[in-house]
C-alpha cells in the first residue's frame, strides 16, 4: 500500500449545528457541506487550509475525559505572528486555555495552546516552526537533531 496523504479527519460530536459554530465562527474553518437534515446523523464537512475535517453527530455518548489531560487531540497550525492573536480571540469567545507549551525541540517545535470544543474534545493550536520530520521554515533543527 502507497498512502498519499490524509483527506481528513472526523471529530464526533453530540450537535453538528452547535460544533459547526464554534469551528466557524471561534476558529474560522470554512465550511464545504452539511449532510441533509433528513439523514439519521448530521455531518458537516469543514475546510482548513488546504486541509479537511468533518464533524460528525456520535451515535453513542462521546466518552472524553473531565479533566484537562491534553494528550488525546487534534492540533491546527497558525503563522507565527498570528499567535498570541488566536490566543486572544479564544478569550474574547469564552474559550478557556487548559495547557500552554514552548517546546525548543521534539518531534513539533515551537508555542502552543491547548482548549476544549463544546464536547469537551482536546484541541491544540501550534506556531509551529520546525517539524523533526521536515523543516517548514528557516529555522535551525531542534537539539536532538544537531548532534549524531
Amino acid at each position: 500500500m502507497n498512502l498519499k496523504r490524509i483527506v481528513h479527519m472526523t471529530i464526533p460530536v453530540t450537535d453538528c449545528r452547535r460544533s459547526e459554530e464554534f469551528y466557524t465562527k471561534v476558529l474560522g474553518m470554512k465550511v464545504v457541506m452539511r449532510t441533509p437534515p433528513a439523514l439519521k446523523y448530521g455531518m458537516v464537512f469543514l475546510r482548513v487550509g488546504n486541509d479537511y475535517l468533518i464533524l460528525t453527530d456520535s451515535e453513542t455518548p462521546l466518552n472524553v475525559r473531565n479533566d484537562d489531560n491534553n494528550l488525546l487531540h487534534t492540533a491546527f497550525a497558525v503563522e507565527s505572528d498570528e499567535f498570541d492573536a488566536a490566543l486572544a480571540e479564544l478569550e474574547k469567545a469564552g474559550v478557556r486555555v487548559i495547557a500552554r507549551d514552548e517546546r525548543p525541540d521534539g518531534a513539533f517545535v515551537g508555542r502552543s495552546a491547548y482548549f476544549h470544543d463544546p464536547d469537551r474534545n482536546v484541541l491544540e493550536i501550534v506556531d509551529l516552526q520546525y517539524a523533526v520530520f521536515r523543516p517548514l521554515r528557516d529555522s535551525p533543527k531542534p537539539s536532538s537533531e544537531r548532534h549524531p
